[in-house]
């Protein structure tokens, strides 16, 4: 008898980081990200690493954030080969209903052991054109 690994799939990774920031959760949400990630924010900073990443969402999700929610949405995946994806979303954070998507991010996807981890993060406003195609 073979044991087959469950496979995860990319909406329950964007599941996971949502539920975390919704959560407040910022050991949870780090946790989706590889040890090595690299995480640019829409203000053009660069986080280098799963503990940075944590240690700035502390403060992120307690204090300039705190009681906001979070909608990440899949536009499009490209499978690089199985075990990599790059994830175009669109996304947004806010305390009020509705939340409105107003940024567009890209997930680099690393599947290790049958669960999908991010490498590589990029987050940036979106233009007021691309608001009003939505």
């Amino acid at each position: 008898m073979t044991t087959q690994i469950q496979q995860d799939t990319v909406e329950a990774f964007l599941s996971r980081i949502a539920d975390a920031w919704n959560a407040a959760d910022a050991t949870a949400y780090a946790r989706e990200f590889t040890e090595d990630a690299t995480y640019v924010i829409f203000l053009g900073d660069a986080l280098r690493g799963r503990a940075e990443i944590e240690s700035t969402h502390v403060d992120v999700l307690s204090k300039w954030q705190r009681g906001t929610k979070m909608l990440v949405k899949p536009v499009s995946v490209s499978m690089v080969d199985e075990n990599t994806a790059s994830v175009l979303t669109i996304g947004g954070i806010g305390a009020g209903e509705p939340v409105e998507y107003d940024k567009f991010q890209t997930f680099t996807l690393v599947r290790r052991d049958g669960r999908w981890q991010c490498a590589a993060f990029q987050n940036t406003e979106m233009s007021d054109r691309s608001r009003r195609q939505l």
